[in-house]
């Protein structure tokens, strides 16, 4: 493995994590990854486990049992030893909470900040498509991939959506990071992914260079992704079919009893504007703790968001999933797969907003699951079961993995991946 910096210790275990959300906004990346970094710390106890971020205190706060590796600082790793962990307990118990009530605070105006920038950059864009500058078509610049890598002992993409033509810098930036982690011999393993569509020429060349040499990609469903990867060169003994990480994070808040809710995401609220009974907003701030207890409380889940129907999912309570786009048709498609059973049939129905007789459907779907999630229940727990053991599985492969790099790889170290 990757040589132990100052007061590690031999033969410490340093697992470097990109989930493709720097900020930590995306609460159902953060489900996930509270997922992986628990199994990650039951295989190797000792483990340090350094997760990609640019808020690191809000990272100590989430996720304590996790250190931050901040890219724009050069990414090194924090401090080892007694001195490491005297510094993570300050983070967690002082600056962890502080960070996340200041961002609680400051969220809603840097929201509507962030608003302002956005029509202010279509009135550009406009501009730009009438003729008035040239349209820069070209990638933001990358950042320089980050200095843990040289050392780490495991390189590990964690699931999400991020590998697509709609987010393509971010799909370079951890194509670069594994690419970077190769070089060095280093396993690189890929969690819980939805990966397409992609039809960008670059993007698919460099996904075809790099993931075929990935050690192990997990994928959430099975229609899409695996084709893709197919295509793309990947091996299918390099490919399993685990289902996403979160799953288990919602199967663990699940209720004995079935509630009476209709949930609804923010997005979805609109559909119900009339309604005279609604209960209090989760807001934007809230843990993704918060929001899948909240989701405990529904008969029947209506959203637009991936995560949220996970978590109702997982927890066996139905979901109506309202999409506006062929590439959102699918990523459901592939959750609706993942749940499905012979005997109950569906507990995820699509209803696209481009539908004719859009109302209709709507309310059909609605009525449907509302009178058959009795029975969908338990089968929809099962099948997160299964979803929960495949992912356990796969970190167990993913030991192997770390245990045959560590025998056969030579200590790398900064000089050797600057000469790569």
């Amino acid at each position: 493995m990757g040589k132990s910096g100052a007061g590690d210790g031999a033969g410490i275990v340093r697992v470097l994590v990109d989930n493709g959300d720097y900020d930590l906004h995306d609460r159902g990346v953060i489900a996930a990854m509270t997922i992986t970094v628990e199994r990650l710390r039951a295989l190797w106890p000792h483990a340090r486990i350094g997760v990609l971020t640019e808020q690191p205190h809000v990272l100590r706060a989430l996720l304590p049992d996790a250190e931050p590796i901040v890219p724009s600082t050069g990414g090194q790793w924090g401090k080892g030893g007694v001195a490491g962990r005297i510094d993570q307990v300050a983070a967690v118990k002082l600056i962890g909470p502080a960070a996340l009530h200041w961002r609680a605070a400051t969220e809603v105006p840097a929201q509507r900040l962030r608003g302002l920038r956005e029509r202010a950059r279509s009135q550009v864009r406009a501009r730009i498509n009438s003729g008035w500058e040239p349209r820069d078509s070209g990638l933001a610049p990358l950042p320089t991939v980050p200095a843990a890598v040289t050392t780490a002992s495991l390189v590990l993409a964690l699931g999400g959506d991020y590998l697509c033509d709609e987010r393509r810098t971010t799909a370079h930036r951890t194509l670069n990071l594994l690419e970077d982690a190769q070089r060095l011999g280093i396993p690189t393993v890929l969690l819980g992914q939805g990966m397409g569509p992609i039809a960008d020429p670059e993007l698919l060349r460099r996904a075809a260079e790099v993931l075929p040499r990935a050690d192990l990609i997990a994928v959430r469903e099975n229609l899409r992704t695996p084709a893709l990867l197919a295509a793309l060169g990947v091996t299918p003994e390099r490919v399993l079919l685990t289902g996403d990480d979160a799953i288990e994070f919602g199967y663990r808040t699940r209720r004995p009893e079935i509630a009476g809710d209709l949930g609804v995401c923010r997005h979805t609220m609109p559909l119900l504007a009339n309604e005279p009974r609604v209960r209090p907003v989760l807001g934007r701030t809230d843990t993704a703790q918060e929001v899948a207890r909240r989701v405990t409380r529904c008969r029947v889940l209506l959203t637009d968001a991936y995560h949220l129907a996970v978590l109702a999912l997982s927890q066996g309570i139905p979901a109506v999933a309202v999409t506006g786009s062929g590439a959102a048709d699918d990523k459901f498609r592939g959750l609706a797969d993942m749940f499905e059973s012979d005997a109950t049939g569906a507990g995820l129905r699509i209803v696209h907003l481009g539908a004719d007789d859009f109302d209709t459907e709507l309310t059909r779907a609605i009525g449907e699951l509302w009178e058959s999630a009795p029975e969908l229940r338990d089968t929809l727990q099962q099948r997160a079961v299964e979803q929960i053991d495949a992912g356990r599985a796969a970190l167990e492969r993913v030991r192997g993995l770390v245990a045959a790099g560590s025998a056969g790889r030579p200590v790398a170290s900064a000089t050797a991946a600057q000469g790569t």
